[in-house]
């Protein structure tokens, strides 16, 4: 079996339904792709109850363990680029506010059984990063919070249909 989503077009679903069905026996995951859509993934529930149980005890165990070892910290901080390259642009004490900000975004989202708040928090430093990286932006954005004021998210600009 392998891991790798077997790639079909939903109208395969649609016109040939036993036939994709059966693509799960070798396969965890079928991607099913839209035209006009996001695509999307078909599973078997219990592959699906799989893959949340890992995920939520890898939060929770490695939440647990920082929290009874400081040094844990420091070490996510120092293999966090590997992971999430763009953050060598953020200064040290951020880094560690990241990796802070991250392990509990976590932990929340294990106990929650939702991920979104981790992909939200990662999306926001990474744009953070971006803003180092750029010394033209950089500059700008000091001299907007010169008194450290940190005014919250910005929300997404209003698209008109």
């Amino acid at each position: 079996m392998t891991t790798a989503p077997v790639d079909v077009s939903l109208s395969h679903l649609l016109n040939k339904p036993t036939a994709t069905l059966s693509l799960l026996e070798f396969s965890r995951r079928v991607l099913l792709r839209r035209r006009e859509a996001e695509d999307l993934i078909l599973t078997t529930a219990s592959r699906a109850a799989e893959d949340d149980e890992v995920v939520s005890t890898t939060s929770r165990l490695f939440t647990e363990i920082l929290r009874r070892d400081p040094a844990v910290l420091t070490m996510t901080v120092e293999v966090l680029p590997a992971v999430f390259p763009w953050i060598q642009h953020l200064p040290d004490d951020a880094k560690e506010e990241f990796a802070e900000e991250w392990l509990d975004a976590l932990s929340t989202a294990a106990a929650l059984g939702s991920f979104a708040e981790v992909v939200g928090l990662v999306a926001s430093w990474r744009s953070t990063a971006e803003v180092y990286a750029d010394p033209e932006r950089s500059a700008t954005s000091a001299e907007l919070h010169d008194d450290g004021t940190d005014y919250g998210p910005v929300p997404l600009p209003v698209v008109p249909e």
